[in-house]
């Protein structure tokens, strides 16, 4: 692995930061205040290729890798969490899945308008009371002819409101008392398809998500993503990469704090100097900055790691979960440094402080992540 980009990559990252400095930041605390989609800034990162990044270009994606993704998606979070975790969901959570596992067929009728942006997918496997424990997952689809009949619900969908389609795992049998999963491409609009009004949220405001409810929604042959059966699986494999999504959201968001926090105390001044001077605040700029690094870093090596085809479940699960905690603590820290006014909204650190949080709950908690990790060590 190398550490230093390629002026390629360079080239990306840069012109992702141009584009989120420019088009995505100026808008995100009115985003955040009013909880509004960010029409605009999806249109915008569709037209960009950002919404399919690592997917061929025959597929309507950019045809880049999972690096450049990353470097992209730190870039456009650290602008705003929420289209963030919007570019995530789609990328990672959709036409990821639906490139590796999907037929022909999906690929050219399902990816490639959703790997262009011309419409989004959403991600459905956490439901009211089965999240980190898919066991206990209640949503079924059962057979009908070639095809099958789904009943459930999932919640906590990113993209749920907006998404054209979404990929659900349901529960096809269970044989020996264990649960057997299949993934199913469900399309919204059909007769039993009922989508909730968006969540009210801490954070991430403007990155709507909501219950999705299924009764009685006919799912066709066609949409049967992989084997039946293999949902479990399917659903694993996407998550590993899709923690990498997460990890880059949470630094993007890390960062917006940390640059605030440096700023602020070249500003700030107390005791006839500017704060940035006192041993107390350069003792946590000084950690803000080794953690930022020490996430890219383990973030870099899980996507270099995917573009090499090799497995990335501990290295994938280390990043989400070092970068998620990291988010957290660094936008405490650089909270602490702005002192009362990091209190008030008019700064932004409230925004930054809301959103880390999500970066270690969704697309498996801290707690899971550190399971997985686990299993990789102890063999």
């Amino acid at each position: 692995m190398q550490f230093d980009l390629s002026e390629d990559h360079k080239l990306v990252r840069d012109a992702a930061r141009d584009f989120a400095e420019r088009e995505i930041a100026p808008h995100a605390a009115e985003l955040d205040k009013n909880a509004r989609w960010p029409s605009q800034i999806v249109a915008r990162m569709a037209e960009l290729g950002y919404l399919g990044m690592a997917v061929p270009e025959q597929y309507g994606g950019a045809g880049l890798d999972n690096l450049a993704y990353a470097l992209v998606m730190e870039e456009v979070s650290r602008a705003c969490a929420s289209s963030g975790v919007i570019m995530s969901v789609n990328n990672s959570l959709f036409c990821d899945p639906l490139y590796k596992f999907g037929n022909d067929w999906q690929k050219r009728e399902i990816l490639t308008p959703t790997a262009s942006g011309k419409m989004l997918g959403a991600f459905g496997l956490t439901e009211p009371s089965s999240g980190s424990d898919a066991q206990t997952m209640k949503t079924v689809a059962e057979r009908d002819g070639d095809g099958f009949i789904l009943n459930g619900s999932k919640n906590f969908i990113t993209c749920g409101p907006e998404a054209e389609h979404i990929i659900v795992f349901a529960i096809t049998s269970r044989e020996g008392g264990k649960a057997k999963h299949t993934a199913l491409i469900v399309r919204r609009g059909q007769p039993g398809f009922l989508v909730s009004p968006h969540d009210e949220k801490m954070g991430i405001k403007a990155a709507h998500s909501c219950t999705i409810y299924f009764e009685n929604v006919r799912v066709g042959p066609e949409h049967l993503l992989g084997k039946v059966g293999d949902g479990f699986k399917i659903a694993m494999a996407t998550l590993d990469g899709g923690r990498i999504g997460i990890a880059c959201q949470a630094l993007g968001i890390a960062r917006a704090a940390f640059e605030k926090a440096v700023a602020y105390s070249k500003e700030r001044q107390a005791f006839g100097a500017p704060i940035a001077n006192l041993q107390a605040i350069q003792f946590m700029i000084a950690d803000m900055a080794t953690e930022l690094d020490a996430a890219r870093l383990l973030t870099h090596r899980a996507a270099w790691l995917k573009d090499k085809g090799v497995r990335h479940s501990a290295e994938s699960a280390m990043a989400k979960l070092y970068a998620a905690e990291m988010s957290t603590r660094v936008a405490h820290k650089a909270l602490q440094v702005h002192g009362g006014y990091g209190y008030v909204t008019e700064y932004g650190m409230d925004r930054h402080y809301r959103d880390a949080r999500i970066t270690e709950i969704y697309e498996g908690t801290s707690e899971i992540q550190r399971i997985v990790i686990a299993k990789s060590a102890l063999g």
